[in-house]
C-alpha cells in the first residue's frame, strides 16, 4: 500500500486518515481572543483533499472535544468540514473516540468503530530523509484504522491510531510526531498519528519510559517506537531510531 505522511495526516492508498481534530477545543479553552479553529482546520483539510483527491477521508477518533454539550460554533465547524469533503466527491467516515460522546448530535454520516483497508504500509528506515513517503509493505494483509483508546476487536497486520497526541523535542524545538513500531500489538505494526488540531499541546515522549503518560493499549512499550517528524517547511520526513535506542541523546 502506498502511504504518504503530510501535515499530521497519512494517505494510505486512496484513503486520507486524520485523527484528533477536537472540534470545540477553541471554545473550551476560555480565551478572550478567537483562536481561528474552524478556518485553520478547514484550510488544512481542504489542502490535503485538493492535493491528493482521496476516495475516502477517515477521522480516526476525537472529531469533537465535547463530552456533555455541543456549542453552536462546533456544529457549524463540523458542517463546514463535512461539506468541504463532500463537495470534492469524497466520502467522510468517522471512527469515534473517547471525546465523541456527543457525535450523534452533530454528525449523521457514516461511523465505524474500526475501518479496514487492504494492504500494509511499511515505515521508512531510520536513516532516511526524503519527502514523506512510507515504503510499501510486502504481501497481502490488512490495516485497521481506529482511535486507539480501547483494544480493537479486529485482527490486523497494522493499526493506525490517534489518541495520544505524541510530540518530541529535538535540539530545543518541539515537534508533533508520528510513532511507528513494526511488532507492537498482537504481532502487528502500529502507526500513531499526531493530533491534527494545532490547539493540542502534544504529549512529550522524550522523558517517558515504557507507557508512562501514554494511554493507548496499543502502545505496549514506548521504547520500541520510532518517532517520525514531518517538517513541512523543508518538505522532509525525519525518521529516528526506536526511542529506547537514542533517548539519552535527546
Amino acid at each position: 500500500m502506498d502511504a504518504t505522511l503530510r501535515d499530521r495526516a497519512v494517505l494510505l492508498g486512496d484513503t486520507l486518515v486524520v485523527a484528533d481534530l477536537h472540534v470545540g477545543r477553541g471554545t473550551a479553552s476560555n480565551v478572550e481572543l478567537p483562536l481561528g479553529e474552524r478556518d485553520h482546520l478547514l484550510e488544512r483539510l481542504s489542502a490535503l483533499v485538493d492535493r491528493y483527491d482521496p476516495e475516502t477521508v477517515v477521522v480516526a477518533g476525537d472529531f469533537l472535544h465535547s463530552f456533555d454539550r455541543v456549542p453552536s460554533d462546533v456544529r457549524e465547524t463540523v458542517r463546514a468540514l463535512s461539506g468541504r469533503v463532500r463537495e470534492s466527491g469524497t466520502r467522510l467516515i468517522v471512527t469515534p473516540g473517547n471525546h465523541d460522546s456527543m457525535l450523534d448530535s452533530v454528525w449523521q454520516g457514516p461511523t465505524e468503530t474500526e475501518y479496514t483497508l487492504s494492504g500494509i504500509p511499511e515505515v521508512v528506515e531510520a536513516d532516511s530523509s526524503h519527502e514523506g513517503t512510507i515504503q510499501n509493505g510486502e504481501g497481502d494483509g490488512r490495516t485497521v484504522v481506529c482511535h486507539g483508546h480501547t483494544e480493537p476487536a479486529a485482527d490486523a497486520d497494522c493499526y493506525v491510531i490517534g489518541h495520544d497526541h505524541p510530540a518530541i523535542t529535538v535540539e530545543g524545538r518541539k515537534w508533533h510526531c508520528y510513532l511507528y513500531a513494526a511488532d507492537a500489538y498482537r504481532g502487528a505494526a502500529v502507526l500513531v498519528l499526531p493530533a491534527f488540531t494545532h490547539l493540542a499541546g502534544g504529549v512529550s515522549i522524550n522523558r517517558r519510559h515504557g507507557t508512562a503518560d501514554l494511554s493507548s493499549p496499543l502502545v505496549a512499550d514506548l521504547d520500541r517506537f520510532q518517532p517520525i517528524v514531518r517538517d513541512e517547511e523543508a518538505d522532509e520526513t525525519r525518521a529516528f531510531p526506536p526511542l529506547g535506542e537514542f533517548r539519552e541523546l535527546l
